[in-house]
């Protein structure tokens, strides 16, 4: 198969979201002035990053709208075990707290005492409180009894039972020098008088025990095991709420919503006032949709983390908690499960033209079922903006650092509104520190750059010496300053991708790359940076290029076929068509491929391998009608769980794709529509799971068989 590179018509509404607006300030206006004049001005293409493509037979695909609510974009992530991260529950049963307890009570005495004097509610109480020191203390049963024997006296045992009289202390003269005893016997104690008491070890192994002052802390002094402090045993002796001895990490789920990763990182931190790198994650979450990922926090205390859901307004939930001896690292992930919503579908075709929308659904799915997708690179990796993120890499392979910093600094026809006016008065004036007072403080790369600029020399021209700008590039933050270099390799990757289909289809081909099975684990081998999504960093994998004889032998298909993203450290394909594509491609803006070393080891490219197909798993869609644009089509994860939680008879929260599509009823009063004639439309839901490197967007592509330079800013 060798379809034709085809760019699809689009709709007058998509060439509206197609362009962006530019507030551009004229020259003849004051500095102060606010005059702003729209322009229109097209956003970045698919065929300028490459994305050339379709392996989708179909000539005709559908259109639709993408993230018109946070829950028609829901991710959760594959752990490597294979299993899908669920919001199964919303954390540990903590009971009441002691606020809501006290409210309890008030609440119940002001019912009581409606009506009473003031002689007689103070009565009540005082009968009360006799009745209450009358009340045993503790009970202590028989078996706890005798278990404690087995450490202390039984005269030791009586002084401890008379501190509910005295509340006075007291020290055993009884000493035991093993410390997992001195832990037993804490616990013990602990258990056997329902945590109203505290007791500490003592330089000389004794036991000093005191009525708690504060029976919910559990402090623990003296040298007793750490371990064993981090414990939380109820009244009933249950360990941590049942998740077991405590360990050096605290793993649990994360549910949110609107929120990016580092986001919710960064507010649990602030939270429960911790380090932000106690906190780790397998991967990264965009903030536009909902999501449910793991999280581990170091030494984490299970009771003050689950409290976190009693916050209001948080946008997350946390769940699933348990302790493990091992952290979670940046690519501890097997890939995503989607559930994708779009709206208002109908066929990518002129009006008035024969195309039934079922049909062309159905005909798609099955050729995304089949064939999969080219493994693009999404728009997104190539920014929104008039210079694209590969353009600044180019001139940084290029060592041409002034060119990269005026790329960075200068006026373009689409740019954040909030670098406009630092643009304008680089262009002018040439004054970084001026410039610098200009810029919000969120652009970090441009605040990086003026901020050494300032403090740097300039000549009559009002440039600087090469070093000057070096310098200026390298105050960037690493990973932003290599995101440029890795949006370039993406780039090459995307075009040689494209000749790829474009010369030998979906047949595979001598010389083609495959990963060897004999010297690396394939599993492990899917990206190399970590800076958009979900990559695991590998360049060491071992390849070998497939001979005529592996060909012939039908052990290889296309979606064994893998290729390099240029570097110093990867092989080529063997396919002389193949290979010289990587060098046309480079020349174009003066680089080699067989020369990425420089002198600054930042910018030596060291390449990866990527397969060139991807294939979702667990494939499945529906089509559904509706009336109400603002109305939820499809359940989340924390709306299952409430209502189970409420008693509804409702599926488990790991459900089908038709289990979780809410049932609207066209003709309810509920369902949200402003009139219940209004024309029906057409939403299609599409559920897969993807490998940790691929982009979503790009199966949506595939499937949908349409241009998504519209969804540049939608992960």
């Amino acid at each position: 198969m060798n379809p034709p590179y085809q760019t699809v018509p689009f709709s007058q509404s998509e060439v509206a979201v197609l362009y962006a607006v530019k507030r551009a300030v004229s020259h003849e206006d004051l500095p102060g002035a606010k005059k702003l004049k729209p322009t229109l001005i097209p956003a970045l293409t698919e065929e300028a990053v490459g994305i050339l493509k379709f392996i989708n037979p179909n000539s005709v695909g559908f259109q639709g709208s993408l993230k018109t609510l946070h829950s028609d974009f829901q991710v959760n992530e594959i752990e490597p075990s294979g299993h899908v991260v669920y919001l199964t529950d919303l954390g540990i049963d903590m009971g009441k707290s002691r606020k809501e307890k006290k409210l309890e009570q008030k609440a119940k005495e002001a019912q009581e005492f409606a009506g009473k004097t003031d002689e007689e509610i103070a009565s009540i109480k005082a009968e009360r409180a006799k009745a209450q020191e009358n009340e045993p203390k503790y009970e202590l049963s028989e078996e706890d009894r005798n278990e404690l024997l087995a450490y202390i006296s039984e005269e030791e045992l009586k002084q401890i039972e008379q501190l509910f009289h005295t509340g006075n202390h007291m020290e055993t003269k009884t000493t035991i020098d093993d410390k997992e005893k001195r832990g037993k016997l804490h616990q013990l104690l602990r258990k056997a008088f329902q945590g109203k008491l505290e007791s500490t070890t003592s330089s000389e192994n004794t036991f000093k025990i005191v009525i708690a002052k504060n029976r919910g802390n559990n402090r623990r002094g003296g040298d007793t095991n750490i371990m064993d402090s981090m414990h939380h045993v109820d009244e009933n002796g249950v360990i941590n709420y049942g998740l077991g001895p405590f360990k050096p990490y605290l793993h649990f789920a994360v549910f949110k919503q609107n929120r990016d990763t580092m986001d919710v990182a960064n507010n649990i931190a602030k939270m429960l006032r911790i380090s932000p790198k106690t906190i780790n994650y397998a991967g990264t979450k965009d903030r536009r949709g909902v999501t449910c990922q793991k999280f581990c926090i170091s030494r984490g205390k299970v009771l003050r983390v689950s409290a976190l859901n009693k916050m209001k307004n948080s946008n997350f939930k946390l769940g699933r908690f348990t302790y493990e001896d091992y952290p979670l690292k940046l690519g501890d992930l097997a890939g995503n499960e989607f559930t994708i919503t779009l709206r208002d579908v109908k066929p990518a075709v002129d009006e008035g033209a024969d195309a039934d929308l079922r049909t062309i659904v159905a005909q798609c799915f099955d050729s995304l079922d089949k064939h999969g997708f080219i493994n693009y690179f999404g728009m997104q990796r190539f920014g929104s903006f008039s210079v694209p993120t590969h353009e600044l890499g180019i001139a940084l392979l290029q060592e041409d650092w002034e060119k990269c910093v005026e790329l960075l600094l200068s006026e373009q026809e689409v740019c954040s509104p909030g670098t406009m006016e630092m643009r304008k008065i680089w262009k002018e004036k040439r004054d970084a520190k001026e410039a610098s007072k200009a810029l919000p403080r969120h652009f970090v790369a441009e605040n990086c750059i003026l901020k050494v600029l300032s403090s740097e020399q300039q000549d009559s021209d009002k440039k600087y010496k090469r070093h000057s700008y070096l310098k200026s590039l390298l105050a960037i933050p690493k990973n932003l300053r290599m995101m440029y270099v890795h949006a370039y390799q993406s780039y090459v990757w995307n075009l040689v991708a494209s000749k790829r289909i474009e010369l030998f289809g979906l047949e595979v081909q001598e010389g083609d790359l495959v990963f060897d099975e004999q010297g690396s684990n394939k599993a492990t081998s899917v990206d190399y940076d970590g800076f958009e999504e979900d990559v695991a960093v590998s360049n060491t994998v071992a390849v070998r290029a497939l001979t005529k004889e592996d060909i012939d032998s039908g052990k290889y298909s296309i979606f064994d076929v893998v290729l390099p993203s240029p570097g110093f450290k990867i092989e080529y394909p063997t396919n002389e068509k193949l290979r010289q594509v990587y060098i046309d491609t480079m020349a174009k803006d003066n680089l080699d491929p067989f020369n990425l070393m420089r002198k600054n080891k930042e910018f030596s490219l060291t390449g990866a391998y990527r397969t060139l197909l991807s294939k979702p798993k667990d494939l499945s869609y529906e089509i559904i009608e509706y009336r109400a644009d603002g109305k939820p089509l499809v359940k989340t994860d924390l709306e299952i769980l409430e209502m189970k939680n409420n008693g509804d008879d409702i599926e488990a929260v790991e459900s089908t794709l038709s289990e979780r599509i809410i049932k609207h009823h066209n003709n309810d009063a509920d369902d949200g529509a402003a009139d219940p004639s209004a024309e029906a439309k057409f939403a299609v839901v599409l559920k897969m799971k993807l490998d940790v490197s691929s982009y979503a967007t790009m199966a949506l592509r595939e499937f949908m068989r349409i241009d998504t330079s519209r969804y540049a800013q939608m992960k």
